[in-house]
């Protein structure tokens, strides 16, 4: 522990530096303040303890901010009490302690205030102090959210002017302007979108946790190494099928704006009713798959069985209806209620039953996008903004840096595949029917290729886009070129082009052109915080016992009349019984 020690003469800066460092001696030594007197240029006051004698009094100098100290009598004869909280710790103090913290953690969490004061000052002070604190202090650093709210404006227009042909609108209810919905599309994420990547969008929603709360909405795809690629993102005041029509509806617009049309697409999301909806309405073309993370976490949590959630993966990578329908015994057999649950969901979330191509990817990217942003949840919404921004500048430059290292004509994900697909061929029989049709002969059984529909018995080349082994066979039997076989979003070209455009930098706040500064007749441009706002207090968590849920339940018996549902006290035979006898 520091030794906060004072003598007289000694001078601070200015009023506010000394009432820093009393209190902080106060703190450091265990000891309770009573102020006397305490303005801007006298400052008195002894210790709360009766009966100790120590006083100290500071002064300001004339003509001079500078304060120091006049007098300083006595030493402390008051015992001192480590495990009490202290009246000078108030929420500037903890605040002014945790600040640098802050800025290098944003989920330094109140717990681990509460620790580091204990350990450095030996006192002990409230968690809600804490966690107040830490609300305060987000607010010093990154601004209040109210400010966040009021700056969206002004933020998307410079959003659209620093990177040209990108969506960034705010939308607001009712008369006063509360806030209700955000939509970003950056122009290079659009282009990468519809040039290099998968037809695949996978849809979620992330739960914000500041102030004001609201919920992060994202569409995002795969580019063609197998890499998650955010394509639009958005934050609503709620999250609902009306919140979400929206969301879909903004994406559709930004796609078609760009001249989308060129193929069809497959969505993934948790398959909640307000996506399927909006999908309807908004991409009637396209296809919808379950999200296998979703739908295993969900087994997970419901049932706590990881080989389930094991075999619920084997059904959904199965190729052929028998291998999907043995995997569903075999869960059947663990788990009829597992089995059963499983059925509720619509047979898409299996590659076997899906109508459409998912090109091999089963999930919807959420977790991937869920920790660009995890450590910036609870600040405000323009720090949730700028933090994607940031993340985005970053990965397209380095992931088109990486790409300029690459030599061969697919990229390493999809050439890997290839070349494991040729080791195999080697070993294979090929019998030609015609131009496009070959039997592919193996040690176990024969394959039916056709070469310009681009698909195989094992259902590999439909399932996955790339050539499987027994195509590669009779691709290489006409002596064809196996790259030409190849979508473009698995080529390396593909790659480099969905990251061709840049994602430009934005202006800091403190050179935007205010609003304020701007003549207006009306405050429709004024963005208020939305209506309902977080409520205070910790948010209660509902704890479940698995003990009790997986425990039978007793069936109470009445020892008089000799029937089960309730006790002897409530028996009503013997109620009637009484009353007849009457």
């Amino acid at each position: 522990m520091e030794d906060h020690t004072f003598v007289v003469g000694q001078e601070f800066p200015d009023v506010k530096a000394f009432r820093n460092a009393i209190k902080e001696a106060a703190i450091a030594q265990h000891f309770e303040l009573r102020i006397i007197k305490s303005d801007l240029i006298r400052y008195f006051a002894k210790c709360a303890e009766e009966g100790c004698p120590w006083r100290i009094r500071a002064v300001k100098l004339p003509n001079s901010p500078i304060f120091t100290i006049r007098s300083l009598q006595g030493t402390h004869t008051c015992g001192q009490n480590a495990q009490n909280g202290h009246h000078q710790a108030s929420i500037d103090w903890i605040v002014s302690f945790i600040e640098e913290r802050l800025r290098n953690n944003i989920n330094y969490k109140p717990k681990d205030i509460l620790h580091d004061i204990h350990k450095q000052y030996g006192i002990t002070i409230p968690y809600k102090q804490a966690w107040r604190a830490k609300e305060r202090g987000l607010a010093t650093i990154f601004g209040s959210s109210e400010e966040g709210y009021g700056l969206l404006p002004s933020y998307c227009e410079q959003i659209k002017k620093a990177n040209p042909g990108s969506v960034a609108e705010v939308f607001t209810t009712g008369s006063d302007n509360h806030f209700q919905r955000l939509f970003v599309s950056f122009y290079a994420s659009i282009y990468g979108f519809l040039n290099g990547c998968f037809p695949v969008i996978g849809l979620g929603g992330i739960e914000l946790k500041s102030k004001y709360l609201g919920t992060l909405l994202s569409a995002t795809s795969y580019d063609a190494d197998g890499g998650m690629f955010p394509v639009a993102f958005g934050v609503v005041d709620a999250e609902n099928e009306e919140s979400w029509l929206w969301f879909l509806s903004e994406l559709h617009n930004a796609l078609k704006m760009n001249a989308w049309n060129k193929f069809h697409l497959t969505f993934l999301s948790d398959g909640q009713k307000g996506i399927l909806d909006a999908l309807r309405r908004k991409f009637p073309n396209s296809s919808h798959a379950l999200c296998m993370r979703y739908l295993s976490e969900n087994i997970g949590k419901e049932f706590k069985n990881s080989r389930l959630v094991s075999l619920v993966w084997k059904a959904a990578y199965a190729k052929t209806t028998i291998a999907f329908k043995e995997r569903m015994s075999d869960i059947e057999e663990i788990s009829p209620e597992a089995a059963k649950w499983i059925q509720q969901f619509p047979p898409h979330w299996a590659l076997v039953y899906f109508e459409g191509t998912r090109y091999g990817h089963l999930s919807s990217n959420l977790e991937e996008f869920t920790k660009w942003i995890l450590d910036a949840r609870e600040l405000p919404i323009i720090q949730v903004i700028e933090r994607i921004h940031s993340k985005l500048m970053a990965e397209f430059e380095e992931r088109r840096a990486r790409s300029t290292s690459w030599f061969s004509f697919l990229t390493p994900s999809a050439e890997k595949r290839i070349v494991e697909a040729i080791k195999l061929a080697s070993s294979y029989q090929v019998l030609q029917s015609d131009e496009v049709e070959f039997e592919v002969l193996s040690a176990d059984r024969s394959y039916i290729v056709n070469i310009g529909k681009r698909c195989c018995l094992c259902r590999d080349w439909q399932l996955y886009g790339i050539p499987c082994s027994h195509a590669v066979a009779a691709i290489a039997s006409c002596r064809k070129d196996v790259h030409a076989f190849m979508e473009k979003c698995f080529t390396v070209s593909g790659y480099r082009e969905a990251y061709e455009k840049s994602v430009h930098p934005i202006p800091r706040k403190l050179e935007w052109k205010r609003l304020d500064d701007t003549p207006i007749d009306d405050d429709t441009q004024i963005v208020r915080p939305p209506k309902f706002r977080r409520p205070p207090g910790r948010p209660e968590k509902k704890r479940i016992c698995v003990e009790d849920l997986n425990r039978e339940k007793h069936t109470v018996h009445c020892s008089r009349c000799n029937q089960t549902g309730h006790y002897k006290t409530t028996c009503k035979a013997q109620l009637m019984k009484s009353i007849e006898q009457f």
